[in-house]
């Protein structure tokens, strides 16, 4: 990883060395000469959809640098485009914040409060003879704009008096003029090889409500001409934002120094975003996923929206280790999604109970044992970590074991249970198949076996050894559930995008419902969120918006392994 920040021992001296990557070199060079006294950095999301993974990075890292230089963390909606923002959006983007353990405190800004300042603004740069009324339409805009190679050329409305100016800039907040009329441009270099210079566009005619501020205003900032303000306004010391911002600095510089008055100037840095491979996370996509039903909602545990993430049962903890493990760097890569599984499974392998669920039932009777008896076996909740303590799990003559613990006719090397063959009922007893039962059309109902009384906890006194283990629910006892099995939503084979149309390519064995699952009684209790190890099966999760009381539903989080190792510079 570049740029990643490390702890490293010193050999010589036994002191520990400190990394620092290079927005921490930058922050640390301004502190040392004085540009910045106390760091405040933030958060800025356009409330227009649900956060993802990628907005996971930008918040831990901004949040991280404000705690670790004891400075401000600001939350701020960048609210200034009303044809895309709701409600809904702000409320989601602030749960997910505060569950990733982001605390702005008392510092939650909306960009719509500061619209009376950015329209004086507006008003500073037009006196100085810094932006100009024009009249051009959006195609003639862009037609006037030249090309990488070529110069633009000068709106024939650029020349026009500040006095006219002012009074046409009124007339556009008054509601004078229609959508696209008319828009206001700051005037800067049409021949700059920086396109973002080129008289950029700072505010346009939009008659639409905004979600805060109602009717008040019909003209809208661009947020290339908001972001700054809203920046220094908040005194920000750096704004620290993805790599695809590099180009519009120079404008963001321009908007402080030309409107003034601001101290401390805030100072932009960017930094790569992050890129899973095989992951949709544009948000047209995924609004079209969400509007099509193909998916359930924003917060479908197969998205890596934060919201999906939670509901499938990842946590805070494990995206903030995925997020260190990406690091930070100028360079644009993508990183393996089984790198944010490997972090959730080292999450919950020792915090986890590891409970026996069965996903596919088949019945098992033990003929010998008595019948009615139930005894109640004491078993590890997690045998790595003794401070989870033990549980009683009650076991008895019927039970059910995984469908596919069972064969008739088995191939070579098959050491679970078939006619003949003793296996070992994990915690518990050694069994031997017997006989199995069908119904009048073949199927099987049930699989007869008889025990060893003297195999009590899975080990025989005569010192027999038996090579299959299999886990397994009492069956009078055991609760229904549902249990759902994810993959990626994409066809990994295909990639992520139809290259004829530009179509995602769907998986379509992406959900798999288990729907007559059968789980230990200790699950009874069980509440939206909670996360255990079903033995064999992998990690799973209370799914936190279908389960109820009465109808448990869990979601799989992650499979058990993987084949991912962690790059060996980690």
């Amino acid at each position: 990883m570049e740029d990643t920040r490390k702890d490293i021992l010193n050999e010589e001296t036994k002191e520990e060395v400190v990394s620092r990557n290079f927005i921490e070199q930058i922050i640390d060079e301004d502190l040392k000469e004085g540009k910045a006294k106390e760091i405040c950095t933030r958060f800025p999301p356009e409330p227009n959809g649900y956060l993802h993974i990628g907005h996971a990075k930008s918040i831990l890292l901004n949040y991280g640098l404000a705690q670790q230089y004891g400075g401000k963390f600001n939350m701020r909606f960048d609210d200034t485009n009303p044809t895309k923002e709701k409600e809904e959006f702000v409320n989601s983007i602030l749960e997910d914040i505060k569950w990733l353990g982001a605390d702005w405190e008392d510092r939650l800004y909306f960009a719509s409060d500061y619209f009376p300042q950015m329209y004086e603004a507006a008003i500073t740069l037009i006196k100085k003879g810094k932006a100009y009324v024009c009249d051009l339409t959006a195609d003639e805009i862009r037609e006037y704009r030249g090309t990488l190679t070529e110069p633009g050329k000068n709106s024939p409305y650029r020349e026009r008096s500040v006095e006219e100016n002012l009074k046409l800039f009124e007339e556009m907040k008054d509601g004078k003029y229609a959508d696209g009329e008319k828009v206001l441009r700051a005037k800067i270099d049409m021949a700059s090889p920086n396109m973002n210079m080129r008289d950029p566009v700072i505010y346009r005619v939009a008659h639409i409500a905004h979600h805060r501020t109602g009717d008040q205003w019909c003209i809208y900032p661009m947020y290339d001409f908001a972001h700054p303000i809203e920046d220094a306004i908040e005194g920000v010391t750096h704004s620290i934002c993805t790599l695809e911002f590099e180009d519009h600095r120079p404008l963001y510089d321009w908007v402080v120094n030309e409107v003034g008055g601001y101290d401390p100037k805030p100072r932009q840095i960017e930094f790569a975003k992050l890129y899973l491979t095989n992951i949709v996370t544009g948000k047209r996509y995924i609004k079209k996923l969400v509007e099509e039903g193909i998916v359930d909602g924003w917060d479908d545990p197969r998205l890596v929206s934060i919201a999906g993430l939670r509901r499938r049962g990842f946590t805070p903890s494990s995206i903030q280790k995925f997020v260190d493990l990406c690091g930070v760097s100028k360079s644009n890569s993508a990183v393996d999604y089984a790198m944010l599984e490997y972090c959730i499974r080292e999450d919950l392998k020792m915090d986890a109970s590891r409970v026996m669920a069965i996903l596919d039932p088949i019945r098992l009777v033990i003929d010998n044992y008595p019948e009615g008896q139930i005894e109640e076996l004491e078993i590890d909740n997690n045998v790595e970590n003794p401070a989870l303590g033990k549980r009683m799990v009650p076991f008895g003559r019927e039970l059910y074991i995984e469908r596919e613990d069972f064969m008739e006719v088995p191939p070579k090397k098959y050491r679970r249970l078939y006619p003949g063959n003793e296996v070992r009922l994990m915690n518990a007893y050694f069994v031997t198949c017997t006989e199995v039962e069908k119904d009048a059309s073949g199927n099987i109902i049930a699989v007869h076996c008889t025990y060893d009384p003297e195999s009590r906890g899975g080990n025989s006194p005569d010192g027999r050894k038996v090579r299959g283990t299999i886990h397994w629910v009492e069956a009078n006892s055991a609760i229904p559930a549902t249990v759902r099995l994810y993959e990626n939503i994409i066809d990994e084979e295909k990639g992520v995008y139809n290259v004829e149309d530009g179509s995602l390519n769907l998986n379509p064995n992406s959900l798999t419902v288990c729907a007559d699952c059968k789980l230990e009684p200790s699950l009874k209790t069980a509440k939206a969120y909670d996360s255990f190890q079903f033995v064999r099966n992998g990690f799973f999760c209370v799914d936190s918006k279908d389960s109820t009381e009465d109808a448990l539903v869990f979601n799989r989080i992650v499979s058990l392994k993987s084949s991912y190792k962690l790059p060996a510079q980690q």
